[in-house]
């Protein structure tokens, strides 16, 4: 049985426990597609449970896949992405993470203040040629 058709009689959360969503809705919650949840699983960012070939996904898991797409969309990479998510897991008072955390975000500040500036530099650079051009 393919995992699409696994996964539709957990359309909806379990009656026993409505924390757990099958691969659909997950992706669905998360506006992803089951690919990418996928994806991320083979690279250990999440890994959801299993009931037969049903991947199951957990308060947990869901909380991870949040993580992982705020992640990207700040522009870290995956391997920055997961090791933050493995410091959770070790450090329950989140000391070494939060520091990690302010590391990498104002080496990203840095990176972005940068490309900013270079983007500025660009655009006056393609005004003067632009302004140059209606003048001639």
């Amino acid at each position: 049985m393919s995992e699409g058709a696994a996964a539709s009689p957990s359309a909806t959360p379990a009656p026993d426990n409505p924390q757990m969503l099958g691969i659909q809705d997950a992706a669905k919650m998360l506006g992803v597609t089951m690919r990418t949840l996928r994806f991320y699983e083979d690279k250990g960012l999440i890994a959801p449970q299993r009931v037969g070939t049903t991947r199951i996904y957990s308060r947990r898991e869901i909380g991870r896949m949040q993580l992982i797409l705020r992640g990207k969309r700040l522009g870290f990479s995956i391997r920055e992405i997961k090791e933050f998510l493995d410091l959770y897991d070790v450090d329950p008072e989140h000391v070494e993470q939060v520091r990690t955390l302010r590391v990498k975000v104002n080496k990203r500040i840095g990176e972005l203040r940068q490309q900013k500036r270079a983007i500025e530099q660009t655009l006056e650079e393609l005004l003067v040629i632009d302004q140059q051009a209606q003048d001639w």
